[in-house]
Parts: structure tokens; sequence; C-alpha cells
């Protein structure tokens, strides 16, 4: 076992991001500095020693701009100011101020797609037919039969304008009307202002839906659903890569420093992904695509199914290929929006640490920007939901609601929410093994799981074997071995049903990455030609691979 480092090397200029892992905060769930329940930016500051010592380059945080909180911040009411949920402005510019001092960036999270319904922009566009910002949103007098990404229908009537407006999401996220250059250029000041503040990029939730198809036609009904599936109009639409040229040209290329540009493109594909990310075009640095977190979605989310190692292998691989010449993959494994990984492809009994730290493996070691998600470094688990009243997301929520009305057993609904809901990545960080976890001395607004009393950040700091001391090991790697960075990615095996196997190579060396995804041990066969050379990660072994475990060597 090698030793854990004290301190990261990073690299500056042009392509810094290569390198980098970034971090990702959900505000409200992190650290509570004040004692109401609720986490804030005083926490998250408090909290900055805990990043360092993992060795992170970037801070995203989730949104903390004003709202009313119908989709916990991503319904936004100004974009000029800080929710005094979290605290002020003043606050967020010290902690601007304490990450660059610590050698670190601050990506923001920009929500452009939709505005809060109580924004002034939607107040004003739905106050009347001749406002002068009537066509900043989707209006219709009649509605087409589009479903919402939250259940229920896509569009909302409003007597103030005698009309309905479109929320792809929750009826309190009316969706801006990108086809206006106004709105365009509403949002660039947006972007200017915070830039000007000394943020250092953004992280662009939904970005893959701002262009739709303006005919806004009839979609298909699936088998089984009440209201049209509109994604083949919203997904990638007709003017998507325009805008976001544009929005290059008008903001981002202004600057004379190296910012991070990270779009959020569900159910985008490898070769869209390719042109959001080919630096010629000028758009994005990376994208977060949906497909390596879908593994056990079946028809739709909540259609759970087993975790299926070969079809996650196919697509990993797609995307590092797909990739390989054009563009750049970020990689991650969980957000604010998926449940726990250690709980969907890992093992979160007897196996959790092991799993844990094989995800991270895996994950870390392939050709990408590597994201951290809170509560990843020490394996936090889903949560034990059992009633409804237990659940705040409002996606979660509303599916239950929808689905029991429709007939379904309301344990079966329970059970998929179990298995999915977002709650699960928004449960309090688990700092310590104390009544409130270390993340309030307050009644949290989430329930803390009951696990933290054994999963903690204090029981696995000092402990070399534990899966945070794994997550700092395998930042050092990244920040260290030009190959992590820079090395081609070769899959070796795509067929055994117990393996991923792959190669880095490059022109210092190479990297040879074995893990078994599964509770039984694995034969490695063929494979286990590959077992020789210094062992970077893991420990020396022979041509079997124990439960989840992962191997590394360097050559």
């Amino acid at each position: 076992m090698t030793s854990i480092p004290t301190a990261p090397a990073r690299r500056t200029g042009p392509g810094w991001w290569r390198s980098a892992v970034v971090y990702q905060v959900y505000p409200r769930s992190f650290a509570d500095g004040n004692g109401d329940g609720i986490g804030d930016l005083r926490g998250i500051r408090d909290r900055l020693d805990h990043l360092q010592w993992l060795g992170v380059d970037v801070l995203w945080i989730s949104p903390v701009y004003p709202s009313p909180m119908a989709d916990n911040g991503y319904d936004v009411s100004d974009y000029h100011d800080v929710d005094p949920t979290y605290g002020t402005l003043e606050e967020l510019d010290g902690l601007i101020a304490d990450l660059h001092e610590r050698g670190m960036k601050l990506v923001m999270d920009l929500v452009a797609n939709h505005t809060s319904d109580e924004h002034p922009w939607f107040i004003d566009s739905s106050s009347s037919p001749e406002s002068e910002k009537r066509d900043w949103y989707w209006w219709r007098d009649e509605p087409n039969n589009w479903g919402s990404f939250f259940s229920g229908p896509a569009w909302t009537y409003c007597e103030g304008r005698a009309a309905y407006y479109m929320h792809l999401f929750a009826k309190k996220q009316p969706d801006l009307n990108w086809e206006n250059p106004e709105v365009r250029h509403a949002v660039y000041d947006i972007l200017r202002w915070w830039l000007d503040r000394g943020v250092d990029g953004f992280r662009m939730d939904v970005i893959n839906l701002i262009s739709k198809d303006p005919e806004l036609p009839e979609a298909p009904v699936m088998p089984g659903q009440k209201y049209g599936n509109m994604r083949q109009s919203v997904i990638d639409g007709p003017r998507v890569h325009e805008y976001l040229a544009e929005m290059h040209r008008e903001v981002f290329d202004k600057y004379d420093r190296d910012l991070l540009l990270v779009g959020e493109t569900g159910e985008t594909t490898v070769e869209e992904g390719r042109k959001y990310t080919d630096p010629d075009r000028r758009e994005l640095d990376m994208v977060l695509h949906y497909e390596h977190v879908e593994i056990d979605h079946g028809a739709f989310k909540w259609d759970v199914r087993p975790f299926d190692l070969g079809r996650l292998r196919e697509r990993l691989a797609a995307w590092q290929t797909g990739l390989a010449d054009a563009g750049w993959n970020s990689l991650y494994w969980d957000n604010h929006d998926q449940p726990r990984i250690v709980s969907r492809y890992g093992d979160d009994g007897r196996w959790r640490t092991e799993s844990a730290k094989l995800l991270a493996t895996v994950l870390h070691l392939q050709r990408g920007t590597p994201f951290v998600y809170q509560g990843d470094e020490i394996g936090m688990t889903n949560y034990p939901f059992v009633s409804i009243d237990e659940v705040d997301d409002v996606e979660g929520v509303n599916y239950y609601h929808e689905a029991v009305a429709a007939g379904e057993d309301p344990e079966d609904v329970m059970r998929s929410l179990r298995a999915m809901c977002r709650d699960n990545g928004r449960t309090p960080m688990q700092w310590d093994d104390g009544p409130g976890a270390g993340f309030t001395t307050g009644d949290p607004w989430l329930a803390i799981n009951p696990n933290h009393t054994e999963i903690n950040v204090a029981a696995q700091k000092d402990d070399p074997d534990s899966v945070l001391s794994h997550y700092r090991r395998l930042i050092r790697l990244r920040h260290e071995d030009p190959v992590v960075v820079d090395g081609d990615f070769t899959l070796l095996d795509d067929v055994h049903p117990q393996l991923f196997a792959f190669r880095r190579r490059h022109e210092s060396g190479e990297l040879v990455v074995l893990a078994n995804f599964s509770s039984e041990e694995a034969e490695l066969g063929d494979l286990a030609q590959e077992c020789r050379g210094e062992v970077a990660l893991g420990a020396e072994g022979g041509p079997v691979l124990a439960p989840w475990e992962a191997r590394v060597y360097r050559r």
C-alpha cells in the first residue's frame, strides 16, 4: 500500500482543467455554519481545509441565488445576489478569495434554460400580451401534448396572459425563449457580472435544452404514459451549438484568463458530445452526459433494472474512444441529481469500502476530468426511505402521487424512490458520528443517514485503508503521473462477466487497471499477463481478484 501524500501539485495555464479534480458541493447539505439546519456559505468556508487536504483543484457549488426553492435553487428569482438561506454576496466574495488564496478555483452553477416564475422577467412577461418581455418565454394559446420531466404536463395556464407557458421541469420553472436575442444577451450579461467578481467558470444546467424545435410539434406518447415524450424536440435542439458558440464569442473570449466551462447535456450522444467539446468549435470544455448513469434504468428512470456491467463498460469505452481525438471527457458517478453510486453499481453492505474504492479507481483513471460529489470520498450510501413523507425532492414527490393515482402499489413506488430518488444524494454530509453528523447543531432540513455513526470523515481521515485515503491517493496520482492525464485509453476485455479492465498508455509509461465488479472472486484468465510491473494502487496479487478488488499496475 502506498503512503498517503501530503500536498497536491497543480497544473496552470491553458487546459489546466485536464489535470484538475472538481469537487461539487450541494450547499444546502454540505455544512451548516449558523445552526439553522441548512447548509450555507459560512459552512463551506469552514470546511475548505478538507478540500485542500483532499487535493481538489476546483469547487463547483450548486445554485445559491435567491429562489423560492421549488427545486432547491434551480428555480432562480435573482441572478445577481445570494439567497439569505445561504448567506450574503459578501460571504460569496469571501469564498472566492479564500479559494484563490489556497490556489483553488470556483465554478458557479448557471441555470439559464429556465427561471423561477417569481423572477421579474417572468412576472413582466406574464402580465400582458403587450409586455416588452412577452416573448422572453414560450407562450401558446393552446398547449401541445408534451409532458414534463417532473411528471404531468409541460404547460400551465396563466390568467394574466390568458395563455399557457412551457416548463420542461416544475411549473414554477418556466422555460426561457432563447430564440429571442434579448434573452440570450441578458444571460450573457449575467455571466459577465459573475466573471467580473472573480468566478472561474460555470457548470451550465441542462444547457442542451435551451434550443427547442420552434414548431413545437406533438410528441409520441409512450405506452402507459399520458403525455407526449418531447425529447426529440428539445434535446440537442436545432440551434444549441449556434447559441453556445455565440456565448463563447460574446463573453468568454473577452476574458484574459483560463476558465472552466462545463455543460450538463443529459441524454446527448457521443457524436453531439464531440461537437460540444471540440476546442476548435469554441463551445464547452466538457459535458456531463447521462449514458453511464442510466445503466440501471428500464423504459424510464423509475423502472429500476439490475446493474449490467457489460452496458456500463460499453458506454464508458464509447465515450473514451469517441472523444479521443476531439474534445474531453468529464468523469463522474454522483451529483445532486443522482442516487449514491455505491448503492447502485457497488455493494453497500459487506463490500461497501471495497466497492467504493473500486468505483473511484475505475472512474479517476480514465481519460478526462474527475468530479467528486460531496460524500463520494467516504462512500456515502442511499438513504432508507420508508414513507413519501420523508421525501423532499419535487421530482420524486410528483412521481409518487402520479403513479399511485394511476393505480400502482404505493410500496412498489417507494421501492423505486429508495433506489432512484434524488434525495439520496442530498442527505447531509457526514462529517462525524455525532447527532448532527457534524453537519449541523440544529434540526437538519433533510434527515441524516443513520449510518453516519460508521461512515463519516472523522472515522476515515487517519485510516490509510479508508475510502477517503484512497480518494486522496487517486487525486495525487492524477496530479503527478502524466499517463493519467494524457495517456490514451484501450479496453482490454469487452466480454468478461465480472471485469472492467483497461490500459492507459503514454510516452512516459502505462497504467493497467483491473477491476472486479462483483462480490465473488474473479479469475483473470488471459488478463493475468497484465499483472506485471509496480502495483501503483491496490495490493500485490496473482491471477485472481478478490471481491470488489481493483488493482493498478504501472510500467
